[in-house]
């Protein structure tokens, strides 16, 4: 499985049907096709999980055994019913439509390659399908001295239910015994915003692990994650918090440390004001008449 398969790939499915060679192709798309049987005779190819490509490669990829059943609505939702008798709901994603209509046997038990997510409230586990892990579909297509060696075999044991997830770290309770990683999601181009999601494993990373970058092996047990080991890659730098100044606003800290309330005006003991009498309108003046 190529760690280039993410959740944002094109869904379209090819036009001509696909043997089983390109069943496990289009598992494993190489930019040089020519280089086929030279990866393959080395096991790069037969890796469902390969190892990460860079130190801070972020992913979560895991390997799930059960049996796939579509829902009477749509062929690419429906349950994933898995060998401990776990009912996982699950989603169909990519190349995988396809290959699953034409070559795998739904009837019968598969090895899935599968993207893991966890809801943060109910802790339950929802699957996407990206691949089907059967390689000796392709070791068949290869003549007998071509087909890899018993030290290449060993190589090739996989694990049911184990997950390899890395990302950062953004949540650790040690009471409720969980944490939560980030994990950023490949972009189709370099312009695209990145899109994060958020799994939670149960387990103790006995450190403060908040904003670190983390290489974590994960096991499912039923419906849930749960911590085998764990690696701290780096530390992650995060942004500056900028304090903006405070204003003039009296709910501010600032602002309240320096502001003096209004002292009460205390009453002395002055006497009222006396009260002057109204005066009384001053009498009109009264015309003398002349003597005749």
């Amino acid at each position: 499985m190529n760690s280039s398969l993410n959740p944002s790939e094109s869904n379209s499915a090819p036009n001509q049907p696909q043997t089983p060679m390109q069943a496990i192709e289009a598992q494993n798309p190489s930019s040089n096709p020519a280089s086929t049987d030279t990866q393959l005779l080395n096991g790069q190819r037969l890796q469902p999980i390969p190892p990460p490509s860079e130190p801070m490669q972020y992913r979560a990829i895991g390997l799930v055994r059960g049996r796939y059943v579509a829902s009477s609505d749509q062929f690419t939702q429906g349950t994933l019913s898995t060998t401990d008798e776990t009912q996982i709901s699950a989603v169909l994603l990519g190349r995988i439509i396809s290959l699953i209509k034409n070559h795998i046997d739904l009837a019968q038990e598969h090895l899935w390659v599968v993207y893991p997510r966890t809801g943060q409230k109910e802790d339950n586990l929802h699957l996407q399908i990206v691949g089907v892990w059967e390689p000796e579909k392709l070791t068949l297509q290869q003549p007998e001295s071509d087909k890899p060696s018993a030290e290449t075999a060993l190589e090739l044991e996989v694990v049911d239910n184990y997950f390899s997830v890395r990302g950062e770290i953004v949540y650790q309770s040690t009471a409720e015994g969980h944490f939560i990683v980030k994990i950023r999601q490949a972009t189709r181009t370099e312009a695209d915003k990145p899109k994060y999601f958020k799994l939670k494993i149960f387990g103790d990373l006995a450190t403060k692990a908040v904003g670190q970058f983390w290489d974590l092996q994960v096991q499912r047990q039923a419906e849930k994650l749960i911590l085998s080991n764990g690696e701290a890659i780096a530390a992650l730098t995060s942004k500056p918090v900028l304090r903006k100044k405070p204003y003039n606003n009296p709910s501010s800290s600032d602002t309240r440390r320096n502001f003096a309330p209004p002292q009460p005006v205390r009453k002395t003991n002055v006497a009222p004001p006396v009260k002057q009498p109204a005066r009384s309108p001053a009498p009109k003046p009264i015309k003398r008449q002349n003597p005749q």
